[in-house]
């Protein structure tokens, strides 16, 4: 069962054993990401060359991919990250941001699933193309689709690949093709500010690194999101002063806050 307790023991876990995340992100969202898992008590590395980052990701507990901005230089690392993640047993998250937008890149996250990531984290849109439905055309990154229309999809898609799939929004959605769970928290001014997605994902690998149940860990790092989301907006007077807000909403979160403002239903 997912309840708040249960999303507090994965955070009180990650604070306990520090993580070694590796993450392979984009620019945009570098300095938010590694910020926001040194605010959770994980520990970020975020190398791609291709030369050491096989060696760097065999070193860390739980990899996350996010295709971001992709180059023939980055997404050569992240196959090689990739493969060793799945040789070596590892964890690792699939963020396939704007997976609609171009041929290059949804053959880039064909190729990579068959690296087989433990959880899949994107918005709807990008949900229903990895699930081959129709959605609607993005806008740029964004989804044009609602959770709710890609829950379908999400879950012929766990039970495809074995992976949880959390699709993201103002309600959030995890499922494993069994088990589904939605997460109520959050607040509308995180659509005003960049990286949200990203952060999720990497908060994602901090759970994921720690707890072995893919979608306790998945809804679990939404439901951290969410609730630091909601308490940083209202002390916000903008998308400029929420950001460092989350952060400071990220490390002061704690079981009593995740008891009060967690918002999960079965």
């Amino acid at each position: 069962m997912i309840d708040a307790d249960a999303v507090a023991d994965v955070l009180e876990v990650v604070r306990a054993r520090r993580p070694l995340v590796h993450s392979i992100t984009n620019p945009v969202v570098m300095n938010l990401t590694a910020n926001a898992l040194l605010a959770v008590g994980a520990a970020p590395t975020m190398a791609w060359a291709v030369e050491e980052v096989a060696e760097v990701t065999a070193q860390a507990r739980a990899l996350v991919i996010n295709l971001g901005t992709p180059t023939a230089t980055t997404l050569a690392a992240m196959r090689v990250a990739a493969a060793r993640a799945r040789a070596d047993g590892i964890a690792w998250v699939l963020d396939p941001v704007g997976a609609g937008l171009s041929g290059f890149r949804r053959g880039a996250v064909i190729e990579l699933l068959e690296s087989r990531p433990a959880v899949i984290r994107g918005n709807a849109t990008e949900v229903r193309v990895l699930a081959d439905e129709a959605p609607g055309a993005m806008r740029g990154v964004d989804a044009t689709d609602s959770p709710a229309a890609a829950l379908a999809g999400a879950t012929a898609l766990a039970a495809r690949l074995g992976a949880a799939i959390a699709v993201t929004g103002p309600t959030d959605h995890v499922t494993d093709g069994a088990r589904h769970v939605a997460l109520g928290s959050g607040d509308p001014l995180m659509a005003r500010v960049t990286g949200m997605g990203c952060t999720a994902s990497a908060l994602v690998g901090a759970a994921l690194a720690v707890e072995p149940d893919r979608f306790v860990a998945a809804a679990a790092a939404l439901s951290w999101i969410g609730v630091a989301g909601a308490l940083a907006a209202h002390r916000s007077d903008g998308p400029g002063t929420f950001q460092p807000l989350l952060l400071d909403a990220l490390h002061r979160l704690d079981r009593e806050a995740l008891r009060a403002h967690a918002r999960i239903a079965a």
